[in-house]
Parts: C-alpha cells; structure tokens; sequence
C-alpha cells in the first residue's frame, strides 16, 4: 500500500483502498491476538514505561523524518537541478564524514551524561539542518547544498546510541531483546511512512505552487509576454517551444517551493519531538548499565 500509494492515488483507488481495510483488519486481529495470549510474540506491555514508549515515538518519527528528506533531495537534484546521479550522490556523500568522527566521542561521554540532553542537542541541530535547507533555490551553489548534509552527520552521530539507551533504560534484562526488536520496527516502518509521505507531500506541494505561478502568468501579464519574446528572439525558438520553456521553469519553481515547504515543517517536527525525549527519565548512569545488560 505505501509503494503504490502515490502512483495509484492513494484512497482514490479501489485497490489502496482493499489493502489499507484488510491492513487495518489484519492489526486489529493482532492486537487482540497478542494482548489475550499468555507469551506473545510482541510484548506490547513495554509501552507502559515512559522510556520505552516516549524513546520509541521519538526515535521512530525522527528517523521517518530524516529518511523521507533524505530520499527526496537526491531526486530534487537530478530532476530538477539537472545533476547527474553521480553528482548527487557527492552531495549527499559528506553526511558520513561528521558521523563517522562524531560517533565514537558520544559513545565516550554518553555513560557519564544525560542521554536527554545529547538527544536535544541532535533534534535541535536537525531542525538548524531542514531549516537551512528551506531557503533552497533552483539556483543554489554545490557548497550552499554540501554544508548542511556535512554539518547533518553530527545529529546523526548523536541520534540512534542516546535514544537506544533511553528506550531501554530501566528494563528488565529479560526484556530487553524483545524490547530492542520491537522498538527497531517501529523505526524501519516509520522510515517506510516517512519516505511515502513526504513523497506525496511534496508532489501535492508542487501541485498547489504550480497553480499559483500559472495564475500570475498569462498572456495578459507583462512578465510572461516578455519571457516569451525574449525567448523567441535570444533563442531562435518558435512561440510553443518558448510556451514550454516556461512550463519548464515553473515546474522547477514549483518543486523546489514545495521541497522547501517539506524542509520547513521536518524542522518543526524535531523540534515538537524535544518535549516528548524529556518525558523520559532515564537513571543516571543508564547508558552505562545499558551498555552492560546488551
């Protein structure tokens, strides 16, 4: 249903529309299944505690965040900037070089501080990141694309280890297998989401700008009459060759605004995911005691 979704209309067709009842369906049956079974595969008793459930929303919605935007720009590149997939592939290519160095520093001081506040730290670098990345234009330099996926490999690095020893804070040692695994789907599903929704934002975005700089350039407005002679004249194109010059540019307009609006509310959604870290209360020293019960 989520790889179909956006090339079948979502629940404008009937077949999303079947898969998403027997979806619905077949969870239900499983709920009820697993909460009346005596050893069940899933032990959804573990969204009791506030770590396990409050680490788990948060390191599920912000890696569906992060994977969605990190689908889209290398496509935003190629089909709109003109990149060749090599191109863009070296733009997105320094995001591990921060991750990589970083990584290893938050594995040593994370025993001895507040996986909260190394959390906050990665989401509010996160929204710096997606807001740098909002005032995109379809004339933007390599470097000006470069140093925000540089700069994402910190929060990168202070992400996943903090919010694993959050969720698995106080457990059990019985419990913490089942509670990794589970809390490891949550994540990989949410970056399935994560990636469908922000595809079909982005063209519904792209949709909604492209009908607003339609209706502010029509054979009655100056500008267009311009572009179009223009055109004609420093060309030599014929008037529907200029005609679909302009729908060409507006078609990059309109998809880098809509990429931008995406930007825009990932940087709000890692910054409403802060208040739901502090719920968690991890002990002081879990990382440590973590790191031993693994």
């Amino acid at each position: 249903m989520l790889d179909k979704g956006k090339n079948l209309d979502w629940f404008n067709s009937s077949e999303i529309v079947i898969l998403a009842i027997i979806a619905g369906v077949g969870f239900c049956y499983f709920l009820v299944w697993e909460l009346t079974q005596k050893n069940p595969v899933i032990d959804l008793t573990l969204f009791a505690g506030r770590n396990f459930t409050g680490g788990t929303i948060a390191i599920a919605v912000g890696y569906g965040v992060f994977f969605g935007n990190l689908v889209l720009l290398p496509q935003w590149l190629q089909q709109d900037l003109a990149y060749p997939s090599l191109n863009a592939g070296l733009v997105m290519a320094p995001l591990g070089v921060f991750a990589v160095i970083c990584s290893p520093i938050v594995g040593r001081i994370l025993p001895k501080s507040d996986a909260r506040v190394i959390t906050t730290v990665a989401f509010l670098l996160f929204a710096l990141v997606f807001y740098l990345r909002s005032l995109y234009t379809s004339d933007v330099d390599t470097w000006t694309l470069v140093i925000p996926t540089l700069l994402q490999g910190i929060p990168v690095a202070m992400f996943f280890i903090p919010l694993s020893l959050i969720i698995l804070a106080g457990l059990p040692t019985d419990k913490i297998a089942a509670a990794a695994g589970l809390s490891n789907f949550a994540r990989v599903f949410c970056g399935a989401i994560g990636t469908s929704i922000a595809s079909t934002t982005w063209n519904n975005r792209a949709i909604v700008h492209h009908s607003q700089l339609t209706e502010q350039s029509t054979p009655y407005t100056t500008t267009f009459n311009d572009f179009i002679n223009l055109s004609q004249n420093v060309l030599g194109i014929d008037q529907q060759q200029s005609y679909a010059l302009f729908n060409r540019i507006v078609d990059v307009q309109s998809d880098t605004l809509g990429l931008n609006d995406i930007f825009w509310v990932s940087s709000l959604i890692f910054l409403a995911l802060i208040p739901i870290v502090w719920i968690t209360k991890p002990e002081p020293g879990a990382g440590h005691a973590v790191a031993v019960e693994a």
